[in-house]
């Protein structure tokens, strides 16, 4: 499926523009999909929530000044692709895998709040508009994150109290937002294929961003399994920190920055898939990750 929306946002890149004011729509439907497959009561921030946290947030700082002297693009492009929250699929591939479906789902909702807080601080500081002054800049970027990620967990705590049956449904439903993930996929991928092809000039620095997204997407698996084994849950932790919602760090990228920087998280889409498609082969091999 991912493959397809990743080709069929490729060959349709023209046509995209007419559809890609959908994609907050689609992340918004994503998140209340998966924000509803976690209780509230199963909402218990642990060990291997902080530690994963942790990386992702002094990680990402890393990485953006280890790099920026050197590329304020390209240091932008590395620092999404590490501050970006969890993937909204990460419970299924998790489940799959054998891992913790709460904990991981439970550290998805804590990824995404801590985005919503830090990502409207982090990208006026980081320059995503100087013409604005940084009050200004900080209110226009939290109108348009903080209702697209806290929203939905709000109306899924609101559902299972006031609505149960409905909650109930939609928890159910989780394969849904895989499919909404495709979806959104074609047109996040259409929209970068369309600006590397207007600024095909810039052709170096998209191959560094794409090595580089490679090379912190390989790093963040390693990292969260490493602290998934010592929190009790490799395989939780793996997913946490490695497999991210590229659908909204591409959105990102395009909105708030140049939009050459989404050419990273745009690679990050293969890569994860590709480490995620190799960990689904060895399980059914082996029968053990």
């Amino acid at each position: 499926m991912l493959p397809i929306a990743m080709l069929l946002g490729a060959i349709l890149h023209n046509y995209i523009g007419y559809v890609k004011f959908l994609a907050p729509w689609l992340i918004f439907a994503m998140l209340c999909i998966t924000f509803c497959k976690v209780k509230a009561k199963e909402f218990r921030i642990t060990s291997l929530s902080w530690g994963l946290l942790s990386v992702q947030i002094l990680g990402s700082l890393l990485v953006y000044f280890a790099i920026l002297p050197f590329s304020h693009d390209i240091a932008i492009a590395t620092f999404i692709c590490v501050f970006c929250p969890t993937a909204t699929a990460a419970p299924v591939i998790t489940g799959m895998l054998g891992g913790s479906v709460p904990r991981l789902a439970t550290y998805s909702i804590v990824s995404n709040i801590t985005v919503a807080i830090l990502a409207p601080i982090f990208f006026t500081l980081m320059g995503s508009d100087s013409s604005m002054g940084f009050v200004e800049a900080t209110t226009t970027i939290s109108l348009k994150v903080v209702p697209l990620i806290l929203l939905p967990l709000v109306l899924a705590f609101m559902a299972q109290a006031f609505a149960p049956k409905v909650h109930r449904f939609v928890a159910e439903k989780q394969s849904v937002s895989f499919y909404l993930w495709a979806v959104s996929l074609i047109i996040t991928v259409g929209n970068a294929v369309s600006y590397m092809i207007q600024h095909h000039e810039h052709v170096w620095s998209m191959v560094i961003m794409a090595l580089l997204s490679l090379v912190v997407c390989c790093a963040q698996f390693v990292i969260g399994r490493i602290i998934g084994r010592r929190c009790g849950d490799k395989i939780a932790g793996a997913q946490g920190l490695g497999q991210k919602n590229t659908v909204l760090a591409i959105w990102m990228a395009f909105t708030f920055f140049n939009p050459i920087t989404s050419v990273g998280a745009a690679a990050y889409v293969a890569w994860q898939n590709i480490i995620n498609s190799a960990q689904l082969y060895v399980k059914a091999k082996r029968g053990t990750i």
